[in-house]
């Protein structure tokens, strides 16, 4: 079973002022097999997290340690951190216009697991995800993202989950800007890859109505930059009725 573990982690941004402090000593594990939602209001750190992780060079460490497996994770370039089994679900997914849909996964998982996927395997692997997420199979010829709506986009990252099969999910407020439906359809992929018990899944979110589909094991209330509160579901239903006010007071 894989495991995250992450220890006194403290990250800071260049701004025009000179550094500033975002992550202030945060300390979490996440194992195969469990599912965390990272909660709290805007502006409290959790994209850093997830960004930070993921190796984007905005973010700069200024000290902890982050092992997936033993390994450091830290020490790793992006590409690096994705082969060792890290996925990043981005907020706000780019465009790659000049490669399809297909391209783009298949090379993808070539990447991550050194080798092609046999092709007969691979279509129908594809087509199956597809039809699951609700996707158009039209969209495996289009450019990624160009021209997709904002639900179209977040399917196409649970699409890539799916299918590049990682060690450790990091979700960024991926139910940001999705109808009803859609936000049933990822949510029951993200439940797809989670019930087989070989992902850890780090959930950032703000609100709790993903929660409704996606139940975690842990809750995380993250505020100014560290964790304030640990629990089970019960807390995000407690973060439901009461919001953020006395975690944001206490942290001043």
């Amino acid at each position: 079973m894989s495991t995250l573990e992450i220890r006194d982690l403290h990250v800071s941004v260049e701004t025009k002022e000179g550094p500033k402090a975002i992550l202030r000593g945060v300390d979490l594990t996440v194992a195969a097999g469990q599912t965390h939602a990272i909660m709290g209001p805007n502006g409290s750190g959790k994209s850093t997290l997830a960004y930070s992780l993921a190796g984007h060079p905005k973010y700069q460490i200024t000290s902890g340690t982050v092992l997936l497996d033993g390994q450091d994770v830290l020490a790793m370039t992006v590409d690096e951190r994705a082969r060792a089994g890290m996925f990043l679900a981005m907020q706000y997914p780019v465009e790659v216009p000049g490669v399809s849909v297909s391209n783009f996964l298949r090379t993808a998982k070539t990447a991550i697991d050194g080798q092609a996927p046999p092709l007969r395997h691979w279509v129908k692997e594809v087509r199956t995800a597809m039809e699951q997420l609700r996707i158009d199979p039209v969209f495996a010829e289009r450019n990624v993202n160009e021209g997709f709506s904002g639900g179209e986009k977040k399917r196409h990252e649970i699409l890539q989950m799916e299918l590049l099969k990682p060690k450790i999910a990091i979700l960024d407020e991926t139910d940001s800007g999705l109808d009803v439906d859609a936000l049933r359809i990822v949510s029951e992929g993200v439940n797809r890859v989670a019930a087989s018990g070989e992902v850890g899944v780090l959930l950032i979110t703000h609100y709790t109505r993903i929660l409704r589909y996606i139940k975690p094991d842990f809750v995380h209330v993250f505020v100014d930059g560290r964790i304030a509160e640990e629990g089970g579901p019960e807390l995000a239903d407690q973060l439901e009725a009461e919001g953020y006010d006395r975690f944001v007071r206490t942290s001043v």
